[in-house]
This record gives structure tokens, sequence and C-alpha cells, in this order.
């Protein structure tokens, strides 16, 4: 019995190259500003159209400041990069939802939100976190920019197939673990190279209880264990969260949808390349201590010492330390911290907003911390002001900015000045990831939040109710 990977896969077959890659259709194209420019001037320059404009959605996000996004861009290349895409869009006749439209946010944020990512599709974007439309029950991963050129010439794009991995997390969650704990978790286990040219299937009773907020965080994550990329066979949580949305079916045609994707599912006997099972009651909150999402600790635990860090990595781990200002066997809680974000595709839904506000709620924004609480979309802001999440925060004395990538990485405004510590709820914690020279830890949005209001490293659990 074929994997769920494998039904998806099989059915966008094109043709398969003797000894080579496998000509896969796409069923949705999402471009932002950064990606696609070349990709644009490539048909530009072979006189060609894009073949199904109806299948591209196109926003920026990377470069969009997150302040007065009425008024024009002051940065000038990032000014540059939204208006070509604009321009590009025009001309090609492709959806663009622009800077300050109420459609705009992260890509990855808003495709979901949208019902324009659904069960059973395959779906790409210049973006190594496309991974995250996978919690859909969809095969979607990250592409480059010649890739790019050739989905919007063909709608069709040539890849080798990956090797099929299951990861099956059964139990229950602690009290204050969430799914972005799970994923650094993972990482921890696996690597950062651990599930190198694997695509993940989540399963297990851990998985099942995610909301989808949860699992869009999850399979976010997967490319930073080198995986393709990762998704979670659709059900009812799936069914339920994409009822009603702008871009799902509707009426009859809903019906025979949900049908399908009920039929998407690995069979009882399905045969992985590779197959590997954890323990929720394993997991506590997580944060990082070096330059790599899987360098990560449990909270209440200690940064490894040099002695138990295989010979061949300890130069590189020492590197890491060296640069993030830590010691081999430290403990971080306690550690004090200047900056606070909150957001990205990894964190910026209206489920990390809400699990942010259930911590400050009542308290205080700590002196000298400078917070960016951001969302994913316009859509997500609305959320907040609906359900007064904004009230809660501005009492504890956070201010919410407007939607963009921000500082998941320093193609905007927002960055992290050098040699500041900043525990951020986004992806990567690379060197100068977040601005030359910062030193980023990544959490979730609850030790996000304690962080926050008590200005150093804190185990969220001592904070919530």
């Amino acid at each position: 019995m074929n994997t769920l990977f494998d039904k998806i896969w099989d059915k966008h077959v094109v043709q398969v190259v003797d000894d080579g890659p496998t000509q896969l259709y796409i069923d949705r194209l999402y471009c932002h500003e950064v990606t696609s420019p070349q990709a644009f001037e490539g048909l530009r320059s072979r006189g060609l159209k894009c073949f199904r404009p109806d299948h591209i959605y196109c926003m920026p996000d990377h470069n969009t400041p997150t302040h007065d996004q009425d008024k024009p861009i002051e940065e000038p290349v990032s000014k540059k990069q939204v208006d070509t895409l604009a321009a590009n869009c025009k001309e090609f006749g492709l959806t663009h939802y622009g800077m300050y439209s109420p459609d705009n946010g992260i890509i990855h944020v808003v495709g979901p939100e949208k019902g324009l990512s659904l069960p059973g599709m395959t779906i790409v974007c210049g973006d190594s976190h496309t991974s995250t439309h996978g919690a859909v029950g969809a095969v979607a991963f990250g592409i480059g920019t010649s890739e790019v050129e050739m989905v919007m010439a063909s709608q069709c794009i040539l890849q080798q197939k990956p090797k099929s991995m299951r990861i099956t997390i059964n139990g229950k969650l602690q009290k204050g673990v969430v799914a972005k704990d799970v994923a650094l978790y993972l990482m921890s286990q696996l690597t950062t190279s651990g599930a190198t040219g694997y695509f993940v299937e989540y399963a297990g009773e851990v998985v099942r209880q995610m909301s989808m907020e949860g699992r869009l965080t999850l399979c976010n994550l997967s490319i930073e264990m080198g995986a393709r990329g990762g998704f979670v066979a659709p059900d009812a949580t799936t069914f339920a969260y994409l009822k009603d949305k702008p871009y799902a079916p509707k009426g009859e045609e809903w019906d025979k949808a949900v049908q399908y994707w009920s039929t998407l599912k690995s069979g009882d006997d399905a045969v992985f390349d590779k197959e590997l099972s954890f323990r929720g009651e394993d997991i506590e909150p997580r944060i990082t201590y070096g330059t790599n999402p899987g360098m990560g600790i449990g909270i209440s635990e200690h940064i490894p010492t040099l002695e138990s860090i295989p010979e061949a990595g300890r130069q590189s781990f020492g590197k890491s330390l060296s640069y993030m200002g830590f010691t081999p066997g430290e403990s971080l809680k306690g550690k004090p911290v200047d900056y606070v974000f909150l957001g990205a595709c990894t964190n910026g839904r209206i489920e990390d907003f809400r699990a942010f506000a259930s911590v400050v709620k009542g308290r205080q924004k700590a002196p000298g911390i400078t917070a960016w609480l951001v969302p994913g979309s316009w859509a997500v802001s609305k959320q907040i002001q609906a359900e007064g999440i904004d009230k809660i925060l501005a009492e504890a004395g956070f201010e919410i900015r407007q939607p963009g990538c921000s500082a998941c990485l320093a193609m905007n405004d927002d960055k992290v000045p050098a040699g500041k510590y900043c525990v951020s709820t986004s992806n990567r914690n690379f060197e100068g990831r977040q601005g030359p020279g910062s030193r980023t830890i990544l959490a979730s949005p609850l030790v996000a939040a304690a962080a926050a209001v008590t200005g150093q490293i804190t185990d969220p659990r001592e904070l919530m109710a």
C-alpha cells in the first residue's frame, strides 16, 4: 500500500525521465518579491507568458516594513523589490495582494487562511518554508528562482522524488508545551540534517490533537531538519479549518472535496523508507543556545558540555557558543535578554497571539525589553482586534505592528542590533539572521511572552495559572 506522499505525488506525475527527474504538475505557485524578479525576467527574455496565471498568487512580505505601510517604503532596495513585484504581476496578469491590502500578509500565513492551500495539492514557492502548507495535507516544498520560472512557463517542475519518512509522536504534551516545542525537540533529536532527502509525514496522538495553527508551525520547521517538506494527513480538524474559507470549495463541491480528502491517508500497511517514534511526555518548553535550530535544550536543561559533543563537531560547537556568548554546561534560565519577537510564518497566527496574551495578561512588559509583535497577515491583525487581544497587550505595555516577515530575517527595518539577545518565535537562529551580530534564541510564543514580562529567559510554566 502506498504512503500518502506516494498517492499525492503519483497523481501529479506528468512523465518520468529515465535515469532522471520526474515532471510533476503543480497546483499552486506562490510568489513573493525576493525570489521572483529573475523568473519574470527569464519569461520576458524568451517572450513567454504564464501558462496558468489563475494558479499563481503573489504578495510582498520579506521587505515590507511593519509600520507606516500606507506611506512609500523608505529603504530603497526594499521599495524596488516590492514595486517590481507589483509591476510584474500587472504585466503578466497575476493575482497580486499588494502591501496594505486587506489580503496581504506573509505568503505562508495567507495561503492556508484563504483556503488557497488545500489537501491533495502540490504547492511550490521560491522560499524554503513553503513546507508550512503541508499542514493541510498537501505536498508543499520550496524551489529555486529558475524553478519558479519553470512553473510559471509550464505549471510543471522537474524533481527527483524524495524518500518517505514517518515521524510518530504519541502520548500527551505537558502543560506549557506547544507545537513549536515539539518541532525544536525533533530538530535536536534528528539534527539539522537528519531528514535530508526525505519528505516527512507527521502522525500520532500528539499531532492529531494539534490545532491547524500548531500543525502549520510543525510543518513550517520541517525544512530545519533538512527535510524536503513535511505534512499531516487531512482529518476533521483540517476540514473544520478550511470550511467557508474564501477559496475553499462551496456547497456540493465542498461535500465532494471532503469525500475525496478523507481518502488522503497512508494505508495501515504503508511502507516508509524510515520510521521514527517519540513520546509527547518527553518534551518540555524548549530554547536554542547555538547558531542552528538543532542546537536546542529543554528550558530546565543545561547547554551540553564539550566532552559530550563528538570530537568532529567540537570546533563548530565552540565557535557557535562563542558567537552567542554562552559557555558549555551553563543553564540559560535567568539570562537577561534585550528583544522579544512574536511573529513570522512560524508563529504569526491568531493562536500564537492568544498564547502570548495569556501569559502577559495582568502583567507588564519588563523595562529594557524591546518587543516586536507582528501578525502574519491583515486577517490575523483584524482577529486580534475582534477578540480584544490588542487591549490586553496594550495594557501590558505592548504595541502590535503591521503584518510582514519583520525580524525573522534582516531584509526590512526590524533588525536586532549586534550583540543583543532576542527571544524569537521565528524559524532560524543563524549568525546575523536577525541583523548583523544579533544573537537569536528560538522559542515558542509562551516562552517569548515569559521573557517579555520578566526580561530574562523564564520557564513559562512558572507564570501560567
